[in-house]
C-alpha cells in the first residue's frame, strides 16, 4: 500500500462521530444538525428537468475537456459575474465538484522529487482536502495561521523565507471555510508578488462566492489578478462549483479557470485520471450557469436566515455576521476554557443540536490550534430549523451559567 496513506488524519466528521459515539441525546428534542456544510435548500426544478431530459447522453463517453457549449457556459458566467473574458478553449475545464479538483490539481502541480521537500501552504483553519492532497504528493503541508483581530485574515507575513522558497502550491479559500472571511485586493497583491518571486501556483477555492451578506459581492482571484494587470492569470487557478450556488451538491459539478499553461497540464492529468463529466450532468450544469434568478433567490434565503439567527447567538457567543459563506464561526463561552469538543458534546447530549468543534478544522502549530475554543455552525437548513437550533444553544448556555 502507498505508505503516504498512513499520514492522513481522520476526517472532521469521523472525529465528530467518535465524539458522539456513546452519547444518547435528550429525546425531548428532535435532532438538528449544523455540523455539515451540505446545502438543504430545494434544487431548482429547471436544473432537474435539464438533467432528466438529457439522459440519452449516458450512452456515450464524455470528453474530459467537456463540450464547447459547457465551456462557454463557464466563460459566459465569468463575463457576467466578474467582467472577465476568458478563452473557453484554453482557460477553463469542467470538474466533478471542487473537492476532487483541489486534490487532483495538487497532484498535477507538485514535483515531489525536488530537494528540499516541497511545501504546500494553506490557511489554518482549513478545508482538510488541502492537507490530504499535499500529503499524498509527498509534499509537506504548511499551515498559515489566521488572525481573529483582523477578521481572520491569513497571516502570510508569518511564513518563514525558507518555506516560501520551497513552496510549490498555495491554497486559498475566499470566502473562507470556516471563517467566512474574504480576501481584499491588497492581500491578493501580496500573494501575487510572492508567487512571482518564488514561482508557486495559487489555487483559489471559491465555492462560496455566491452566498454573501454585504452589498458588494466578494472579490475573486481572477478578478483581483485582472485589476492588477495580470491578464494572463499566470500561476493562478480558480475553482468553483454549483453545489452551494445552485443547491446541487449531488450533481458534483464545477469548473476551473485561469492560467492556460496549467489548464493544459491539468487536462492531460485528468485524461488519465478518468474524471470526465457525464453529458447529463453537463446539460444540467449549462442550465444552472446560464441562470442567475435562482442564485439571487438562494442568497436572499441565506440573508433572511442569518438575520434571524445571528442576533440570538451574539447574545451568548463570540460571533458576528461573516462577510460571506453559510457558516458562523463562534467562540465558546469562557466557562468552557476553550474546550470546543466538550461544548459540542454537551450541547448534543442536552439539546440534540450538532455543531462542529473548531479544533477539528485546524492543526496545532507551535502549541496553538487556531480552531480551539470555536465551533462552526452551518446554517444550511431552513430558517425555522436554524432559528430553533439557535434558541436551543441560547438555552444551553444560559443553563450552564445558572449551574455555575
Amino acid at each position: 500500500m502507498n505508505p503516504l496513506l498512513a499520514k492522513l488524519q481522520p476526517y472532521p466528521f469521523e472525529r465528530l462521530r467518535q465524539l458522539f459515539a456513546d452519547v444518547r441525546p435528550n429525546p425531548e428534542f428532535a435532532p438538528i444538525s449544523l455540523g455539515i456544510g451540505e446545502p438543504k435548500h430545494a434544487t431548482p426544478a429547471f436544473i432537474k428537468d435539464a438533467l432528466t431530459s438529457s439522459l440519452g447522453a449516458l450512452a456515450a463517453y464524455p470528453a474530459t475537456a467537456g463540450t464547447p457549449a459547457l465551456r462557454e457556459s463557464f466563460t459566459g458566467w465569468l463575463q457576467r459575474r466578474y467582467g472577465l473574458a476568458l478563452d473557453p478553449a484554453t482557460q477553463v475545464l469542467p470538474i466533478n465538484g471542487s473537492r476532487e479538483a483541489l486534490f487532483a490539481l495538487c497532484q498535477t502541480v507538485v514535483d515531489a522529487s525536488r530537494v528540499p521537500t516541497p511545501a504546500v501552504l494553506s490557511p489554518n483553519p482549513f478545508y482538510q482536502i488541502y492537507e490530504g492532497a499535499a500529503l499524498l504528493t509527498g509534499a509537506e503541508p504548511w499551515y498559515v495561521p489566521s488572525v481573529p483581530e483582523r477578521n481572520f485574515a491569513v497571516d502570510w507575513d508569518s511564513v518563514p523565507a525558507e518555506v516560501w522558497a520551497r513552496a510549490q502550491l498555495v491554497f486559498v479559500c475566499s470566502p473562507g471555510n470556516p471563517t467566512g472571511a474574504v480576501m481584499p485586493l491588497p492581500e491578493w497583491k501580496k500573494l501575487f508578488e510572492l508567487s512571482d518571486r518564488h514561482g508557486f501556483v495559487i489555487a483559489s477555492d471559491e465555492c462560496y462566492s455566491e452566498i454573501y451578506f454585504r452589498d458588494e459581492p466578494p472579490l475573486a482571484g481572477l478578478e483581483a489578478a485582472s485589476a492588477l494587470g495580470r491578464h494572463d492569470f499566470r500561476n493562478l487557478i480558480a475553482l468553483t462549483s454549483l453545489s452551494k450556488r445552485s443547491n446541487v451538491p449531488g450533481l458534483r459539478s464545477g469548473f476551473v479557470a485561469g492560467d492556460a499553461a496549467i489548464i493544459k497540464a491539468f487536462l492531460l492529468y485528468r485524461t488519465y485520471h478518468g474524471s470526465a463529466m457525464s453529458g447529463s450532468v453537463a446539460a444540467a450544469s449549462i442550465a444552472a450557469w446560464n441562470d442567475e434568478t435562482h442564485v439571487v433567490d438562494n442568497r436572499a434565503m441565506y440573508r433572511t436566515k442569518f438575520a434571524a439567527v445571528t442576533p440570538l447567538l451574539e447574545a451568548v457567543l463570540d460571533v458576528r455576521l461573516p462577510d460571506a459563506a453559510f457558516y458562523l464561526w463562534a467562540g465558546v463561552p469562557a466557562a468552557w476554557q476553550g474546550d470546543d469538543a466538550a461544548f459540542a458534546r454537551a450541547l448534543y447530549a442536552q439539546y440534540n443540536v450538532t455543531v462542529l468543534p473548531g479544533s477539528y478544522l485546524a492543526r496545532e502549530v507551535n502549541g496553538v490550534n487556531p480552531g480551539r475554543g470555536r465551533i462552526r455552525m452551518a446554517l444550511v437548513a431552513d430558517t425555522a430549523e436554524c432559528t430553533e437550533a439557535a434558541q436551543r444553544i441560547v438555552r444551553f448556555i444560559q443553563d450552564q451559567r445558572l449551574s455555575t
